[in-house]
């Protein structure tokens, strides 16, 4: 059975615009780019206040990259579901990411009626090397 997505791209940046748009408060640095059969991607555009010393993008920026994009794929394929919230995310940073464009891509792994698990893969815009790995089960509300 292929998992399809009930919202497009449009809704998703509409649903962070509107419903979550805390996720701006550093201006608007996230962006979902594609959506299709069980997976979600977003752009995030660091900026200084995303930077740890030595110029290289902070494990606390790239882990909110993890976990909004892992919410996004979620609401991708479950709808607007506001309150469904993560329970457990793990992340495993394996190659410093320089100033600059990153993207993630999260595939959902399973979707059950309660719950959900994820897989993240964050990679600089445009190159193939993995610079974080993160895996994400989030809780559905009941309907």
């Amino acid at each position: 059975m292929t998992l399809e997505p009930i919202l497009t791209v449009a809704d998703l940046n509409r649903f962070l615009d509107t419903d979550f748009s805390e996720v701006h408060t550093d201006g608007k640095v996230f962006e979902v780019i594609a959506t299709g059969p069980g997976f979600a991607t977003m752009r995030f555009d660091p900026n200084e206040k995303h930077l740890r010393p030595g110029g290289t993008v902070s494990g606390p920026a790239l882990f909110a990259l993890a976990d909004v994009t892992a919410y996004i794929a979620l609401l991708a394929h479950i709808g607007p579901v506001a309150l469904a919230v993560t329970t457990n995310l793990n992340i495993n940073f394996l190659r410093k990411p320089r100033l600059g464009a990153l993207e993630c891509t999260c595939s959902i792994l399973k979707l059950g009626k309660r719950l959900a698990v994820l897989d993240a893969a964050i990679v600089e815009q445009g190159g193939k090397e993995i610079v974080a790995h993160a895996t994400a089960t989030y809780s559905i509300p009941p309907r």
